[in-house]
C-alpha cells in the first residue's frame, strides 16, 4: 500500500485543528473498554501516598455527587467555549442549521441521526459552543444522552458532564424534560451504538423503525419532537465489511449487548499521513434542526398513540432530509430506509 504522508509545511491552524480531533478522538477510544480494565489500569499506577489521598479524596467526592449526572448532570460554560472546540469543528468543518424557532418556554426532544462511528457532529454542536448554539436558539440549554457506563468512570464523568452529557436512561431524561419554565433540549442518538456498526460512507439506513422510547418520553412530558439530520456524519470513516450473518457482525453484536458498546473495526487517516489510522477524514458535517413536531402530553399514552406520532416521526425526517439532500451533495436516487 502506497503511503501519502502529510506535508512538512502545513500551516499552523491545521496543525492545531488536527491535534484538537486527537485529543478528542482519544479520550474517548481510551475509555472504550470494560471497567474491569480500567480498575486495572488504576491498580497499577497507584503507588505513591499522594496519589491514594487524591483518590481517597476524589472516592468521597464521587460518592457525594453519584446523583448529579442524573439531575442534569454539571456543566461549565467555560469547557464548553474552549477555543479547542473551534479547531475541532473547523478540522472537517461542523455546521449547525437551524430550519425554525424554538419557543424558549418550552422543553424539546432532539432526535439525532445518523449516529456515525463517534457522533461527532452532535458533540461539536450540542456539548460545545464552536457552532453557535446558543446564538442559534436562544434561550435553550442541550442536554445529550450517553452510555451509562461512563458515568462510572472517575474523572471522565465529570468531563463528560462539563459539556452538558447525561445518563441514557428514563430518570436523566425525565428531569430534564420536567424542568420548569422551559428552555431545555434532550438530544438523543436515536440508533444508539448498535447503529454504529453500519456506520460508513454512502449509509442511509438508521436503526428506527422499532426505537419508540423517546417517542413514549415525549408524549408522557408533551415535549415537542424535533427530527436533526448530520450530513456528512457517516463520511468521517471507512469500516470493515460486517455483514449481517457473518462472524465479526455476529461478534460485535454479541459484545454489544454483553457491555453495552459497540466496537465498529472503522480506520480512515493518521497523524502524519493520510493512508490509514483512526483520525476521522476532513469532511464537512451539516446538520440540520428541523421544525419542531407539536406533542399533546399523555401520561399514559397507549401503544397505538406512540405509533402514530413515530410514523409521523418517521415522516418529518424522511422530509427534512429530502428537502436537503441536494444541497449537501447526496445523490438525487439516495433516500433513508429505516431498518
Amino acid at each position: 500500500m502506497k503511503i501519502e504522508f502529510a506535508p512538512r509545511s502545513l500551516p499552523l491552524e491545521r496543525r492545531l485543528q488536527t491535534a484538537s480531533v486527537i485529543q478528542w478522538v482519544f479520550s474517548f477510544l481510551g475509555l472504550d473498554v470494560p471497567l474491569d480494565i480500567q480498575v486495572l489500569n488504576l491498580e497499577l499506577v497507584i503507588h505513591s501516598v499522594a496519589f491514594l489521598v487524591i483518590i481517597a479524596l476524589y472516592a468521597m467526592w464521587w460518592a457525594f455527587d453519584w446523583e448529579t449526572p442524573r439531575k442534569g448532570g454539571r456543566r461549565s460554560q467555560w469547557i464548553r467555549n474552549w477555543v479547542t472546540w473551534r479547531y475541532m469543528r473547523n478540522y472537517f468543518p461542523i455546521t449547525l442549521v437551524k430550519t425554525a424557532d424554538l419557543d424558549p418556554s418550552k422543553n424539546y426532544i432532539f432526535g439525532f441521526h445518523p449516529h456515525g462511528v463517534l457522533v461527532a457532529g452532535a458533540f461539536v454542536n450540542f456539548c460545545t459552543e464552536a457552532t453557535g448554539f446558543s446564538r442559534l436558539f436562544p434561550g435553550m440549554t442541550p442536554y445529550m444522552m450517553m452510555l451509562n457506563l461512563w458515568f462510572r468512570v472517575p474523572f471522565f464523568r465529570d468531563y463528560l458532564m462539563s459539556g452538558g452529557l447525561i445518563p441514557s436512561d428514563k430518570q436523566s431524561a425525565s428531569y430534564v424534560l420536567r424542568k420548569p419554565g422551559g428552555g431545555n433540549v434532550l438530544v438523543i442518538a436515536v440508533g444508539g451504538a448498535q447503529e454504529a456498526l453500519d456506520a460508513r460512507p454512502g449509509a442511509f439506513t438508521l436503526l428506527l423503525q422499532n426505537r419508540k422510547g423517546f417517542v413514549r418520553l415525549a408524549l408522557q412530558h408533551g415535549a415537542p419532537l424535533v427530527p436533526v439530520f448530520s450530513f456528512g456524519e457517516n463520511e468521517l470513516f471507512d469500516q470493515v465489511e460486517n455483514p449481517k450473518g457473518s462472524w465479526l457482525r455476529w461478534t460485535q453484536e454479541r459484545l454489544q449487548k454483553v457491555m453495552g458498546i459497540s466496537l465498529p473495526l472503522f480506520h480512515a487517516r493518521g497523524v502524519f499521513q493520510y493512508s490509514f489510522g483512526v483520525l476521522p477524514y476532513r469532511r464537512p458535517i451539516y446538520t440540520v434542526v428541523g421544525k419542531p413536531i407539536k406533542v399533546q402530553q399523555k401520561r399514559d399514552p397507549s401503544q397505538d398513540e406512540v405509533d402514530a406520532l413515530h410514523e409521523r416521526y418517521m415522516e418529518e425526517l424522511s422530509k427534512l432530509f429530502e428537502e436537503h439532500k441536494a444541497e449537501y451533495q447526496v445523490p438525487a436516487d439516495k433516500h433513508l430506509s429505516f431498518i
